[in-house]
């Protein structure tokens, strides 16, 4: 039986305008530890527990022309088609730090849940840590 191979997450890289503000503001306002960030601001990573989080410019010739440009929204009130969430023990705190998108609620689910916006229009989800109830073995 061949042995199946699992790969371990590694880290999420999002696409902004200025890597560096972005470093800087998920810094701030979400407390995350600068790991790196590399001369000339195209690159910038964040310490995020297991993983990182990456941050690079919307647009490189490196990737652009070998997987695509990055598309943004096109209109007010679209956004990106990607969300990054943070599990705290205070929503209502963690919240208070950032730019308001809907206030902290308790979901059907059990999980205390609030939205924000980055300065490039991502949504970050902030909520409590909720099992996802199933078992593993």
């Amino acid at each position: 039986m061949a042995r199946q191979l699992v790969p371990a997450f590694a880290y999420t890289a999002v696409y902004v305008k200025d890597a560096a503000r972005s470093v800087a503001f998920y810094s701030d306002a979400f407390g995350y530890k600068v790991r790196r960030l590399m001369r000339r601001h195209r690159w910038g990573k964040l310490e995020s527990g297991q993983t990182t989080i990456a941050f690079t410019p919307l647009h490189q010739r490196e990737t652009d022309e070998r997987t695509g440009a990055v598309r943004t929204p096109a209109r007010e009130g679209e956004r990106c088609p990607v969300e990054v969430c943070f599990d705290y023990p205070d929503v209502d705190a963690a919240y208070k730090r950032a730019v308001p998108v809907s206030p902290p609620e308790v979901k059907e689910w059990g999980q205390k849940v609030g939205y924000v916006r980055d300065m490039d229009g991502i949504v970050v989800r902030m909520g409590s840590h909720v099992g996802d109830g199933t078992s593993h073995v």
